[in-house]
């Protein structure tokens, strides 16, 4: 019992956090544009605690603590919003619905873009502090027999590019391999001052994830020189932390793409309580593993709501896309229609991952084994 209050505490520790992060950006450009913000809650359900400021706005932390909201006047929890033929001018002037296009897409995608801002700041604290890890891009030895021999690359090779993706550091070439069990993958590389391209097929590493559960990893089989950590000065901290954040994002979106491929398992999928046990775990392993976590976390939390799904931001975004481009919004059918298509995509993809999360555990597979 000891070990799970403590997995839920590091998990709120972790997780509130970025929710404010997210929900307040919302909040900040929605007060810029003059709209009046009704609630901001940090978690669902019913009231725990909370007050009420002098704009009128109430912030309240709520029972469920796996997301939250900003209520905005005029702005519907779910449906189109109001069309304000009931407001008068005044509320008018305040109210979301009324807003320019730009600003209520300004406000809508605050938050996502919050949660990336929040990522570069991690980063750039980390790596002005604790420093970043840094290995030069280089090959100090080839494994006999490895996909690395096998697609001709040397002692000495100096990676530049792998799978698309512009190289700095040996760390970035080990995550962007372990992406492509099986998968071929390009690589460029510099060898004696000429750039070569090559193909290599990483093989398949099944290891335990710690979780309970295994992960398929692609394996090249090289090695880098000596790991070391450097502390940067704040703005190349910066500017580390703006590109360790790109690295993330197209990490993930590739990681997305190859679910949705069929290359990946979406058995890979974690929900609630797979995100509670990561978060006891980056905290075993120490601060800054828990603050990197929170900073993949959070890339994660902006990018999901960047989905153009409605009831996500980013299917709001797609309805003001289209706004744009016809010059007028989606009819009222179709958004109420694609709102309730969205709540189902988005309860069916939580219940599955929820539903990984527990089969994951392991007094599930003991239960599991007594049966098979």
């Amino acid at each position: 019992m000891g070990g799970i209050v403590v997995t839920i505490f590091w998990f709120l520790v972790v997780l509130t956090p970025l929710v404010f992060v997210h929900e307040f950006g919302h909040y900040w450009f929605a007060r810029r544009a003059g709209v009046r913000v009704e609630v901001f809650s940090v978690g669902f359900g019913r009231e725990l605690f909370g007050y009420t400021d002098k704009a009128g706005t109430r912030w309240k932390f709520s029972l469920i603590p796996f997301g939250g909201y900003v209520k905005m006047f005029g702005q519907s929890d779910l449906g189109p919003d109001d069309d304000g033929d009931e407001m008068t001018a005044d509320e008018r002037a305040v109210a979301f619905h009324h807003k320019k296009l730009s600003q209520k897409t300004a406000i809508v995608a605050a938050g996502p873009l919050a949660n990336i801002l929040f990522a570069i700041g991690i980063f750039t604290i980390l790596f002005a502090t604790a420093g970043q890890p840094f290995t030069p891009a280089q090959v100090s030895e080839v494994v006999p027999g490895s996909a690395a021999e096998a697609a001709g690359l040397q002692s000495g090779d100096e990676f530049l590019e792998v799978a698309g993706r512009t190289i700095a550091r040996f760390e970035e070439v080990q995550q962007l391999i372990r992406l492509h069990p099986g998968i071929p993958v390009d690589i460029v590389v510099d060898r004696d001052g000429s750039q070569l391209d090559l193909v290599a097929t990483p093989s398949v590493n099944v290891i335990p994830d710690g979780l309970g559960d295994e992960a398929r990893i692609g394996v090249l089989g090289v090695r880098g020189l000596e790991r070391a950590f450097e502390r940067h000065s704040v703005p190349w901290a910066a500017w580390q932390g703006v590109r360790e954040t790109v690295r993330l994002v197209s990490v993930t979106v590739t990681a997305i793409g190859q679910m949705f491929g069929g290359e990946r398992s979406a058995q890979e999928l974690g929900g609630p309580v797979r995100i509670a046990q990561m978060s006891g775990s980056a905290a075993d392993a120490g601060i800054a593993t828990l603050v990197i976590f929170a900073a993949f976390l959070s890339i994660n939390l902006g990018l999901i709501n960047l989905l153009p799904i409605p009831l996500l931001d980013g299917g709001h975004l797609a309805f003001y896309a289209y706004e744009a481009v016809f010059r007028r919004a989606p009819g009222r059918w179709a958004q109420e229609l694609g709102m309730k298509i969205g709540l189902v995509f988005v309860l069916g993809l939580m219940l599955f991952a929820t539903f990984n999360d527990i089969v994951r555990l392991p007094v599930v597979q003991r239960i599991v084994e007594l049966f098979t």
